[in-house]
C-alpha cells in the first residue's frame, strides 16, 4: 500500500492500483477478484480499527497515515487440494531442455466423432460441407473465336460453426460450443522490452485477460516473454478454470526491461509447439512487438527491402519447412516504432496474418478479432483440385494471392492450397484458361472442379461427392457479351492488391511520388468498370483504401511511422482474404473489414462492450473507414 495524492493507493498482486476506500469497499461486498484483470486474489485489503492491526501487516508508517484509515492485508484460504500448481510454480528458474510438458488433452475429445454424432442427432447443428461455386467471365463465346485468359471465378464457403457465437448470452466456451469446435493450442509470444512499459504494458495484459476469459478448457495455451531473452511463463495448460486463473496471474506478474529479441521469442514459441506431447487439431502462434530486433537481423543500407527476414523464422514453422506443421504465426506491429516490413515477413512465410496497431486502445479489439477467427475453424487442409473438362483447353494462371498453386506441365490439371477456413469464411480464386476454336457444340465444358478437406473434429478427410463443372455456350453468333459481376470484382480486387504492392515498392526505393502515382492510376481504373459503375460496395472500399495509402505516403516521415504498416497490414488482408486489424480500428462497419466473419465480428464487439470494473479511461473512435488524414505522431 502507498500514498497518492491525499488518497490510500492499494497495489495488488496482480499489479493493479486501486483507491484504498474503493477497492476496500468492493471487496466488503464480497468480490476477491480484480476489477481490470479478473484474477482472484489471494491477499485482500480491509478495514479495521487501528488498534487491531496485527503486528507486521501495515506497509506505511502509521504515523504518516490517518488513524481511521488503518488497515490489513487479510490471507484467502488456500486453494482446493485439486489445484496442484500454485503459480509460482509457472516461474521456473530454469526452463526444461524439451517442452514435452505440456497438459494432457481433454479426455472428452478422445472420441469426438461419436459427440458429433449425438448433437446432430438431437439438435440438427451439424457442420455442413464447403460451399463452392464457379462463374465464367461470360456465359458464351463464339464457336470460330479462340479467347486466351478467359477467366473463371473459383468461389468457397465455408460452413457454419455448431451452436455458434449468434446468442449474447452464450460464452465461446460454453460447453455446447466447446463440444462443436475445434479446440486451439495457442502460443502467445509477447514483447516486454523497456518499450512497452507504462500504458502500453497494462493494455496487453488487459487484451490477454480478455483472449484467456474466452479460451475454453480443451484449449490450451502457453505464454511467452520476450525482451533481451525470452522465457516461457507456464507450459501448454488447459483454460479450465484453474488454469485460467494461474495464466492470468502470470501475465499480470510481467514487468518490462530489456532490447527486442523477437527470432529468440519465436524460437521458443515453436520450440514448445514442436516438442508437445499432445496435440489439439488447431494450433497457432501470436506475435506481439513494439520494437525491431535488434539481435538476429540488420540492414547496413537501412533498406527494408533487402534485410533477410527468414532468419527471424524457425525452420519447423515455415511452410516450406518440410515439418508437414501448420501453424500460423499472426503478427501484431504495435505503435509507429515496430518493424512491420519484418512482422509482414513473420506472418507471410509461416501462413499468417500481420495487424498494425496504430491505436494503443485497440490493442484489445485486435487480438478479439483473432482468436475468434482461431476458436472457429471448420475446415483443415482444404484443397482445390482442378481438371481440364475439355482436350484441347489448357490452363494458363492461377490467381490465388499468397495461397500455394500448382499446374502441370501439361497445363491440363492445377490445384490451390487453401488451407484452414473459419467459420463462414470465404475465398475467391480466379483461373484463366486459353478457349479453343470449336465449331461441333453448342455447349462446351471447361473445367472441372473439386474440393477436399479435413474436419478438424472427427479428423476424417472429406470429399465433395459431385464435381463442380465449368460450362459455357459455343454459339454461331453472339450480341454484346455481359461480363460476370462476380468475375470483375475479383479482378477489382486483385488489380488493387497488385497496385498496392507495387506502390509499397517503389516507397521503399524512395520515389513515393511514383507510388502515389500508382495508386491513383488504378483508382481511377477501378472507377470505369461495370461493378464501380452498379455501385459494388467492395469496388468502393478498394478505392477508398487505396485513397487512404495515398495520404499515408504523402512524404517520408508519414510513410515510415504509419504508411508502410498500413500498406503491409492491407496486402496481407488481401493475399489471404482473411481480416486483418489496420490502424485504430477493426469496427465491423468500416469498409475495409470484408473479410471479417460472423464469430470475429461477435468476438470485436464482445471486446468493446465487455468492461472489467470501470470502463478504460480512452475512448474507442468511431472508426470511419478510412480516415482523411493520417493521424500525426
Amino acid at each position: 500500500m502507498e500514498l497518492g495524492q491525499g488518497h490510500a493507493i492499494f497495489t495488488a498482486e496482480c499489479s493493479h492500483s486501486f483507491h484504498f476506500h474503493c477497492i476496500a469497499s468492493n471487496v466488503k461486498h464480497g468480490n476477491q477478484i480484480c476489477p481490470v484483470c479478473r484474477a482472484k486474489w489471494k491477499e485482500i485489503p480491509f478495514q479495521r480499527p487501528a488498534s487491531h492491526l496485527p503486528n507486521g501487516k501495515s506497509r506505511i508508517n502509521p504515523a504518516d497515515w490517518p488513524r481511521d484509515d488503518a488497515w490489513a492485508v487479510r490471507r484467502l484460504p488456500s486453494p482446493r487440494l485439486d489445484s496442484t500448481r500454485h503459480v509460482s510454480s509457472l516461474f521456473q528458474a530454469s526452463e526444461p531442455g524439451t517442452f514435452d510438458d505440456d497438459e494432457v488433452l481433454d479426455q472428452r475429445q478422445e472420441n469426438p466423432r461419436q459427440n458429433v454424432f449425438e448433437k446432430d442427432a438431437s439438435t440438427n447443428n451439424s457442420i455442413g460441407a464447403i460451399e463452392v461455386k464457379t462463374y465464367p467471365e461470360v456465359s458464351a463465346v463464339p464457336r470460330a473465336n479462340s479467347h486466351n485468359n478467359f477467366a473463371i471465378l473459383i468461389h468457397l464457403k465455408a460452413p457454419h460453426t455448431s451452436g455458434g457465437l449468434n446468442s449474447r448470452n452464450q460464452t465461446i466456451f460454453s460447453p455446447s460450443t466447446q463440444n462443436s469446435r475445434a479446440p486451439v493450442d495457442l502460443v502467445t509470444v509477447l514483447d516486454v522490452s523497456g518499450s512497452m512499459a507504462g500504458t502500453k504494458l497494462a493494455l496487453l495484459k488487459r487484451a490477454m485477460g480478455f483472449v484467456i476469459q474466452h479460451l475454453g478448457p480443451s484449449d490450451r495455451l502457453s505464454v511467452i516473454a520476450f525482451s533481451s531473452t525470452a522465457r516461457r511463463l507456464f507450459p501448454l495448460r488447459r483454460m479450465t478454470e484453474t488454469g485460467r486463473q494461474e495464466a492470468l496471474q502470470a501475465v499480470n506478474s510481467l514487468t518490462s526491461n530489456g532490447g527486442t529479441n523477437i527470432a529468440e521469442g519465436l524460437r521458443k514459441g515453436a520450440k514448445l509447439i514442436v516438442d508437445r506431447k499432445w496435440k489439439n487439431p488447431v494450433g497457432s502462434i501470436i506475435l506481439l512487438s513494439d520494437g525491431q530486433d535488434t539481435y538476429t537481423v540488420s540492414s547496413p543500407s537501412g533498406s527494408h527491402s533487402r534485410t533477410d527476414y527468414k532468419s527471424l523464422i524457425p525452420p519447423s514453422i515455415q511452410r516450406n519447412g518440410g515439418t508437414g506443421l501448420r501453424v500460423p504465426v499472426h503478427t501484431f506491429g504495435f505503435g509507429a516504432d515496430h518493424d512491420a516490413a519484418s512482422m509482414h515477413s513473420i506472418s507471410e512465410i509461416s501462413g499468417g496474418t500481420f495487424s498494425f496497431i496504430e491505436a494503443e486502445g485497440v490493442i484489445q479489439d485486435a487480438f478479439a478479432q483473432c482468436i475468434g477467427g482461431l476458436l472457429s475453424v471448420v475446415v483443415q487442409e482444404a484443397c482445390v483440385k482442378l481438371e481440364c473438362a475439355h482436350p484441347n483447353l489448357l490452363i494458363n494462371s492461377i490467381k490465388a494471392g499468397s495461397y500455394r498453386t500448382s499446374v502441370m506441365a501439361d497445363a491440363k490439371a492445377g490445384s490451390i492450397d487453401v488451407g484452414d477456413l473459419y467459420a463462414e469464411e470465404e475465398r475467391d480464386f480466379l483461373v484463366t484458361v486459353n478457349v479453343p476454336v470449336d465449331e461441333s457444340c453448342d455447349e462446351m465444358s471447361l473445367l472441372k472442379v473439386r474440393c477436399i478437406y479435413r474436419d478438424p473434429i472427427s479428423k476424417e478427410m472429406v470429399s465433395l461427392e459431385e464435381d463442380n463443372e465449368v460450362k459455357i455456350q459455343r454459339e454461331t453468333v453472339i450480341g454484346q457479351p455481359i461480363v460476370s459481376m462476380e468475375v470483375d470484382r475479383q479482378r477489382n480486387r486483385l488489380r488493387a492488391a497488385e497496385a498496392m504492392a507495387e506502390a509499397r515498392a517503389a516507397a521503399e526505393h524512395g520515389d513515393l511520388t511514383g507510388a502515389v502515382s500508382l495508386l491513383e492510376s488504378c483508382c481511377r481504373a477501378l472507377s470505369e468498370t461495370i461493378s464501380a459503375r452498379s455501385g459494388d460496395r467492395l469496388c468502393v472500399a478498394l478505392c477508398a483504401e487505396l485513397k487512404e495509402m495515398q495520404e499515408r505516403m504523402a512524404n517520408r516521415r508519414v510513410y515510415e511511422s504509419s504508411g508502410r504498416a498500413y500498406v503491409l497490414s492491407g496486402l496481407s488482408s488481401h493475399s489471404w482474404q482473411r481480416a486483418t486489424a489496420r490502424g485504430d480500428s477493426t469496427d465491423s462497419t468500416s469498409l475495409i473489414q470484408a473479410y471479417q466473419t460472423p464469430t470475429m465480428t461477435d468476438m470485436v464487439t464482445r471486446s468493446q462492450t465487455m468492461f472489467f470494473g470501470n470502463p478504460p479511461q480512452r475512448k474507442l473512435r468511431q472508426a470511419q473507414s478510412f480516415p482523411a488524414r493520417p493521424h500525426p505522431r
